[in-house]
């Protein structure tokens, strides 16, 4: 059976090319999550936002990962769908995206009302145990939630013999690198990485917010919006000379999306502060934003695009849950199909249908 498949584009049937997205100011990105190793949610994610139109599918550096999402995206193009780049997500240092909640269930108190379940978004926290790690994608709301400080993060990074090989087994066909301020050796070291895998790119993305890298100067105070595009020119230099084409992740408020209404200002804010002294290429709005980030845009602006992570993964979570209860996937039960389609839709669509953008 083929869904009707209507991703508002500029014609009937019609389907933006992620590039074309790019340059029209329209470009979608889905968010999986950079620690996300939820196969099976994965899956459904990536088929239902290719169905809404999504142009880029940002998944964990992972074999298995990768191949769940490419599962996912050939179901949506059965349905019509058309392509969206896949992407893996790597860092050059410590970074939130890329850490896991960790704790022993045995050292609750039998009585704990367990606030860290609660503001889990990933539902990662079950009822008896600790985190069920697949399921954590970093957030790091449950640290300051849990009264007693049992949890503990940890960074899962890989090491610089990992990517090449990683590289050639997946064929991405974009990379992005999370980085942050006095980080820049760092950043060359995983660009050696990639040039080595022989792998081509149609573009690499780069993650950078106001946060500024463990040890480098004034690290307490976040970074201005001329020092953030001083650092994005550093990687500019790099990723030219390496031959990489750059696409700007500004995140404003990292992985906090699905919080609420306020977030959204944050990625804006930063767009507007940073875009008269950013290096060449595509801004793209990330960190915080959700179904209120295109209202606050102006068609001067300058945003290329956005990319949806918490807020596109709780809007479908219920529905996830729901699926797995059933033990089916969530594309192969009717109604839940059409629930999460109709959600994903209404968060895509009003940026697919955007008009006069400005760069």
């Amino acid at each position: 059976m083929t869904l009707s498949l209507n991703p508002g584009s500029d014609a009937p049937g019609s389907v933006l090319t992620p590039e074309t997205a790019l340059a029209s100011g329209r470009w979608l990105k889905l968010i999986c999550g950079a620690g996300n190793q939820d196969l099976t949610a994965i899956e459904d994610l990536c088929a239902i936002y290719a169905l809404a139109g999504v142009h880029c599918i940002d998944v964990a550096a992972d074999v298995a990962v990768a191949a769940a999402a490419r599962r996912g995206i050939t179901w949506a193009r059965q349905q019509g769908a058309g392509r969206p780049w896949l992407m893996l997500s790597l860092s050059d240092g410590d970074d939130p995206h890329f850490r896991k909640a960790g704790f022993d269930p045995a050292r609750c108190p039998a009585d704990c009302p367990r606030p860290c379940q609660r503001v889990c978004p990933a539902e990662a926290i079950t009822d008896r145990g600790g985190v069920i790690s697949e399921r954590c994608y970093g957030c790091g709301r449950c640290l300051p939630a849990c009264p007693l400080g049992l949890i503990e993060d940890r960074q899962v990074l890989l090491g610089p013999e990992a990517v090449p090989e990683l590289l050639r087994a997946v064929r991405p066909d974009a990379v992005e690198l999370h980085t942050q301020a006095g980080r820049q050796p760092g950043f060359v070291e995983r660009l050696q990485q990639l040039r080595s895998s022989g792998v081509p790119l149609r573009r690499l993305a780069v993650s950078c917010g106001l946060e500024r890298g463990a040890g480098s100067e004034g690290s307490a105070s976040p970074l201005s919006a001329r020092e953030l595009a001083a650092e994005l020119w550093l990687r500019f230099n790099a990723m030219r000379s390496a031959g990489y084409r750059p696409l700007w992740q500004l995140d404003g408020r990292p992985m906090s999306g699905d919080v609420g209404a306020g977030t959204a200002h944050a990625a804006v804010k930063l767009l507007r502060e940073i875009r008269p002294w950013a290096p060449p290429g595509p801004l793209q709005l990330a960190g915080g934003t959700n179904a209120h980030t295109l209202t606050l845009l102006t068609a001067t602006d300058g945003a290329a695009g956005v990319a949806f992570g918490g807020v596109a993964r709780s809007l479908l979570q219920p529905l996830l849950r729901e699926a797995e209860r059933a033990g089916r996937p969530l594309r192969n039960l009717p109604e839940l199909r059409t629930q999460a389609l109709t959600a994903a839709r209404a968060l895509v669509t009003p940026w697919l249908e955007r008009r006069g953008w400005n760069a």
